[in-house]
């Protein structure tokens, strides 16, 4: 059976990373087990159009992936392609999996859309395989209408699934339990993207190859529920890769594709701090800890005792990231982040100790805030000093904590999906006396504040990689510490393009 899996356009106001989707990486590799012809199409990074693509490879299923500022392109996409082919299409990733807001319902109701995948992806889209390949095996008429009548039953039992039945019939079926043996899954299939057409994991520091920069998932889940984050809609439950499992696809990763940097995606990678001593201990037996590795999203701060970060060093970590999130005491117990303003001190003084570059995430204008509070956090990350802080504006993800505070005593300033396109520079929210020009004008003080001090200044011109990305971080400099006057450029772009839905 021929499968296509597809990331729509994902145009980003700001010059970012561009890297293989791990998520659709991970649905190829199962795929490919299964014994499909697997092509996985990143409009990012093409050239031809997605229809083109389409009627030249006649995928018999296709799975399109969305975000939240994506879905409104996945819904173009998906009905491009049934402008050109009749083929079953299912909707996966973040957005539609937040069934508590029926956003699932939101893209099946979509006429262009057969089915949603909600949360983990692997099983139930293995199911789909297996259901689809037997229906057109087995089928006189192999239509999608065929396909999804009502009295066929054909997915009543696939968990996670929300579908529409050709009569226009929409049913939700009851959640997938989360994949409790990780080791189970095959590793993500890297040999189906155009690995040369991508950046490196963090382009705005570092100078390597795209095409040798890889990510890779040890852990999945979290079990924090910290109220502004997007991962709360995903399983709370913690369950890890064995080091073993891990360290074969380290080797696969630095031996085989010649890696010369590796990006751990975990959202919460030092949970059982064992697991990473054993982790570093056959890095470093391997012989793997020459290729410098970085924890991207950020590793807890109460885990992250010295003698660990020692460890983790000496195993090739070059750079670790911390969601510090605010400096402010009584705006930090209001987000269920279950830590205090010293335990944040101590694992950056741990990190800087034992040599480890450090990012810093803070996050301007979460609920309950004012000048002062904001202020306390560009404060914070002066004090922390980080090799980078990374400054944000609170976005209400739906599904958080924080969308239903906002929803409740404030009001959103985003009317459309596209509108939480990250980087933008543009409040999202007003809250009482917050008002959105308070959030824009603490948030480019942030940056002005921190950067355009003579240590964070000195550090980054002495390095190569600054010069290396010179114009590129001039342009984000310039697009950050002023205010931007331009901020719908994205959906005017789209829009000239035709791409309506």
């Amino acid at each position: 059976m021929r499968v296509a899996l597809i990331n729509p356009r994902f145009r980003l106001p700001i010059d970012t990373r561009t890297t293989a989707h791990l998520g659709l990486a991970y649905l190829g590799a199962v795929s490919q087990k299964r014994g499909d012809t697997v092509r996985i199409f990143d409009a990012d990074v093409e050239e031809q159009s997605v229809e083109d693509f389409i009627q030249e490879f006649k995928p018999h299923l296709i799975g399109i992936t969305a975000n939240t500022p994506q879905v409104k392109q996945a819904w173009r996409t998906a009905k491009a392609i049934k402008g050109v082919h009749d083929v079953p299409i299912v909707l996966g990733g973040p957005h539609p999996s937040v069934a508590s807001e029926g956003l699932d319902y939101e893209s099946v109701e979509r006429p262009y859309v057969d089915m949603v995948v909600r949360g983990e992806g692997e099983g139930p889209w293995l199911e789909i395989s297996d259901k689809l390949e037997d229906f057109l095996r087995s089928s006189e008429d192999i239509s999608t209408a065929a396909l999804m009548a009502p009295d066929k039953h054909l997915w009543d039992d696939v968990l996670g699934l929300t579908y529409k039945t050709s009569d226009g019939q929409v049913y939700r079926n009851m959640d997938a339990k989360p994949i409790n043996d990780l080791d189970s899954l095959p590793w993500p299939a890297y040999n189906l993207f155009r690995m040369d057409k991508y950046t490196n994991l963090q382009p705005a520091t570092d100078h390597v190859d795209g095409a040798r920069s890889f990510s890779i998932m040890t852990s999945r889940g979290c079990p924090y529920r910290c109220t502004f984050c997007s991962q709360s809609i995903m399983p709370i439950k913690w369950r890890a890769r064995t080091a073993e499992n891990v360290i074969e696809e380290w080797r696969h990763l630095v031996r085989d594709l010649g890696a010369e940097e590796i990006g751990v995606l975990d959202d919460s990678a030092n949970i059982r701090k064992d697991r990473l001593y054993t982790l570093s201990d056959m890095l470093i037996a391997d012989k793997l800890n020459h290729v410098p590795w970085i924890f991207v999203n950020g590793i807890r701060a109460n885990l992250a005792e010295k003698p660990l970060m020692a460890k983790l060093k000496e195993a090739g970590l070059l750079r670790t990231a911390f969601g510090v999130e605010t400096g402010n005491v009584e705006i930090l117990k209001t987000i269920d982040k279950n830590i205090d303003h010293d335990t944040i001190r101590q694992a950056f003084k741990n990190c800087k100790e034992v040599g480890l570059q450090t990012i810093g995430f803070f996050i301007i204008g979460l609920p309950g805030e004012n000048r002062q509070t904001m202020q306390d956090t560009i404060d914070f990350a002066v004090e922390l000093d980080p090799l980078i802080a990374n400054f944000s504006m609170m976005t209400p993800y739906p599904g958080t904590k924080v969308y239903e505070i906002v929803k409740r005593e404030g009001k959103l300033l985003m009317t459309d999906w596209e509108d939480y396109v990250f980087f933008e520079q543009k409040a999202r929210y007003e809250m009482g006396d917050m008002t959105a020009e308070l959030v824009e004008e603490m948030y480019r003080k942030a940056y002005r504040q921190f950067y355009l001090r003579p240590g964070p200044v000195m550090r980054r011109v002495q390095t190569k990689d600054f010069w290396f990305n010179l114009p590129r971080n001039l342009r984000i400099a310039r697009r950050t510490f002023f205010k931007k006057e331009e901020k719908t450029q994205l959906r005017r772009t789209i829009e000239a393009e035709g791409l309506s839905i």
